[in-house]
């Protein structure tokens, strides 16, 4: 009975490890088919990401830029964010300097099927910038760059940082608060505006990252939600009435395509038991949207 029992358990393990090789040969198959599409059409891919679930954000406080690591939940949702892009190229990375931006990232590309290993590109002086880029040529093809920008990071909340967003409401009036967390130019108490935010982030985006997609680099963004508010506001000509009503979720990937100077939206990459969520307006519905060799297949829900 032991020996059946071993020769059974062990046939097992080599069937489990036979369906993963199939696996794993299948999305390699996967990446090459959609590579080789988008390189067919001359497309390049941009893949935004809003942050898992912060430790403030499970507390309802305003975050901005106070630097909050991501909760249990947070990792889930970068993993499960790497899951739906695992079969999408990536040539470039940008992520901001806050900690839950790069949580989220390194997490999602562990679920990616190429085996590069991702190199954090230091810019705060010269002496850092190059000395992260010292290595040999061999690791440099074998590796995707990871560039910081502090122009990413989250809307400055300026004296609202830190407080439960209820409790200011209680205090300031529902009126107010709202006003400093949605209008597009009304500023909180010693912080940024939407439109001070866009400022930063789409500047860096124009002089950055759009040279990239320009170049048919295949670029990955993970940043934040106003940040990235801001960038999508760019991407899809938004009013600022309408970018007021945009709302994104964390760690739901956002897909667009770049082709002869124009942005293409095609929603987000569907997880394996829901829709993919762009975004909740009127404006904006939900999209599931799925890469098939270069070609797009849309369908509002």
């Amino acid at each position: 009975m032991v020996k059946i029992t071993n020769y059974m358990g062990d046939h097992y393990v080599q069937q489990k490890k036979d369906a993963t090789s199939t696996r794993q040969q299948n999305s390699s198959c996967l990446h090459h088919i959609v590579l080789i599409g988008l390189q067919l059409v001359n497309e390049s891919t941009l893949i935004l990401i809003r942050h898992g679930e912060s430790m403030w954000n499970e507390k309802n406080l305003f975050t901005g830029c106070v630097d909050v690591p991501l909760t249990n939940k947070g990792v889930e949702e970068a993993i499960e964010a790497g899951k739906r892009i695992k079969n999408l190229p990536l040539d470039v990375i940008f992520i901001s300097a806050l900690i839950r931006s790069q949580m989220t990232a390194m997490l999602a590309l562990t679920e990616h099927h190429c085996t590069k290993v991702p190199i954090i590109l230091h810019n705060e002086s010269e002496e850092a910038k190059l000395w992260s880029e010292i290595h040999s040529k061999d690791t440099q093809a074998h590796s995707v760059p990871v560039i910081k920008a502090w122009q990413l990071n989250e809307r400055m909340y300026g004296e609202l940082q830190g407080y439960n967003k209820q409790k200011t409401a209680e205090r300031y009036g529902k009126e107010q608060v709202h006003k400093w967390r949605r209008s597009y130019d009304v500023r909180p108490p010693n912080g940024e505006s939407l439109e001070m935010c866009l400022g930063r982030a789409v500047s860096y985006f124009k002089e950055h990252i759009e040279p990239q997609l320009m170049a048919g680099k295949h670029v990955m963004v993970v940043a934040h939600a106003n940040s990235l508010r801001s960038i999508i506001m760019y991407l899809d000509e938004l009013t600022s009435q309408e970018v007021i009503n945009l709302e994104l979720s964390t760690g739901v990937p956002m897909l667009y395509t770049y082709k002869e100077g124009k942005f293409v939206r095609r929603g987000s990459p569907p997880g394996s038991m829901e829709a993919g969520v762009y975004a909740y307006t009127e404006y904006l519905a939900c999209y599931r949207q799925r890469v098939d060799i270069g070609n797009t297949e849309k369908e509002q829900g």
